[in-house]
């Protein structure tokens, strides 16, 4: 057996790392050759945002067209492996673009950051204590970031929680285009020595909250019953509602928008761990009966077409970490016209919205297997060896056979 026991092994250079798993009989030397070779121009870059880096893994970087939000056209980039979701936006945004395509309402761009207090004998003593120094805990909050509140934004507002054993104290901090961490994490450290003195308690953790629903985003579009079908709208209304009384179907219906939301923050060099945690723990409110239910609504206006809509937190930033770092990221942005955070989130939520309708559109119509079947044919295709128009030649024959396999795909490619 191999020990994961390696010592100094963050201290080699990326070569070396290859090589003491080429030396364990881990990689050959092609393969090890092939991952140095695949880290391209980005590999001293991710030297810098990882450790023990070996390589880069690419992920495939697309284009979604069709899309108005709010009155102005938008090409989207989306960082995405999974088949059919760039085309399923570029189909879902052409299908409202009639009626204005998508609207949306953002709030302003506040972070909570989090301190716990333990130790206390009175926490409803503690909590009025802080609360009374809600003026001069702003004041340290700005200190801690006089760029951000020349750009507008800082310190809003204080609210203290009692949290079982705990005290909790939130700091919201408008953190202006960035997506936030790192503004909000600093203030919630300087305060912690303060909030000690103050309460005579232990401050324990001091760290952003990823629940960011003072940064809410919504998103609405119409789909014309004459575009989509009278019967479609029925469907999508009944797929809506199933998710809305079952948390099982929930989760799925969430994913799929998590598909379009997540491809635009990958791409523009976002958290997507972040916005899906996030996302998901607002769903949590969202059911019929009070649990995790769906982030979108669909409904039927008076003339019989379909309206949607989606509400979400949208903790997104153009400034900071990887989205400044990733020369990508940047061109995602360029690519998209992005000047200011806000309308980053805006799109984005358009995106998670229209992404759920195409899923909904097809699992309401022919199920969702037959508008994958082509691009899952040509994965196929390819991981079992097919090359140039050998591909397209071997995916369309696994679907007429309604036999999309590898080891149906090998004997297509021995058959010639």
């Amino acid at each position: 057996m191999i020990s994961s026991r390696i010592a100094g092994f963050h201290n080699l250079s990326r070569a070396g790392r290859l090589e003491k798993l080429v030396e364990l009989g881990l990689l050959s030397e092609r393969e090890a050759a092939e991952l140095a070779l695949e880290a391209g121009p980005l590999a001293e870059l991710a030297d810098n945002l990882s450790e023990n880096v070996i390589g880069a893994v690419a992920v495939p970087l697309g284009v979604a067209t069709n899309l108005t939000v709010d009155g102005q056209d938008v090409l989207v980039a989306m960082a995405t492996e999974e088949s059919s979701v760039i085309a399923a936006v570029s189909n879902g945004a052409r299908a409202c673009r009639e009626l204005g395509g998508v609207f949306t309402e953002a709030d302003d761009p506040c972070m909570i950051a989090q301190v716990q207090i333990t130790g206390l004998a009175d926490l409803a003593a503690a909590k009025a204590q802080v609360e009374s120094l809600a003026g001069e805990i702003g004041k340290l909050c700005d200190a801690c970031d006089p760029m951000l509140v020349k750009l507008g934004g800082g310190f809003r507002d204080l609210e203290v929680r009692i949290c079982g054993p705990f005290l909790v104290v939130h700091l919201i901090v408008d953190v202006r285009d960035a997506m936030g961490a790192n503004a909000v994490n600093t203030m919630a450290e300087a305060l912690a020595p303060k909030l000690e003195g103050w309460t005579g308690g232990k401050v324990g953790l001091r760290i952003l909250s990823n629940l960011a629903d003072r940064r809410l985003v919504r998103a609405r579009a119409v789909w014309r019953a004459e575009e989509i079908g009278a019967d479609m709208v029925r469907g999508i209304v009944s797929a809506y509602e199933f998710a809305a009384h079952d948390p099982y179907r929930a989760a799925t219906h969430n994913k799929g928008i998590m598909n379009g939301i997540s491809a635009v923050a990958l791409a523009t060099g976002n958290d997507t761990r972040a916005l899906e945690a996030g996302a998901h723990a607002f769903a949590a409110t969202k059911g019929n009966a009070g649990g995790y239910g769906p982030l979108s609504r669909y409904g039927m206006t008076e003339d019989g077409d379909l309206w949607g809509e989606i509400e979400l937190p949208m903790a997104v930033g153009i400034v900071g970490g990887a989205t400044r770092a990733h020369p990508t990221a940047q061109k995602a942005l360029k690519i998209m016209g992005i000047t200011r955070g806000e309308r980053l989130g805006r799109i984005t939520a358009a995106v998670g919205l229209i992404q759920n309708f195409s899923a909904l559109r097809a699992l309401a119509g022919e199920g969702i297997q037959r508008g994958h079947m082509g691009l899952h044919a040509r994965n196929v295709a390819i991981v079992a060896g097919a090359k140039g128009a050998d591909i397209e030649r071997i995916a369309k024959l696994m679907i007429e056979r309604l036999e999309i396999r590898e080891d149906v795909a090998r004997a297509l490619l021995d058959e010639g």
